[in-house]
């Protein structure tokens, strides 16, 4: 399966933030830090729904 690049800006910064605080914090709740991302990068919804969905299944990948 092949990895889509966001187009958004805000949506790459949110990426790499919830990226660094998942390292930070790797028990921290998924659905409230990607809340705090999207209210701190002003995303959309289908912007939000990407971001939930694609750290979901970031945590399903063997790494």
């Amino acid at each position: 399966m092949s990895t889509v690049i966001p187009q958004g800006n805000a949506l790459k910064k949110a990426i790499a933030w919830v990226s660094e605080k998942r390292t930070a914090q790797p028990d921290q709740n998924v659905k409230k830090l990607v809340n705090d991302a999207c209210l701190q990068f002003d995303l959309s919804p289908k912007d939000s729904e990407f971001l939930l969905r694609f750290v979901k299944e970031s945590l399903n990948t063997p790494s």
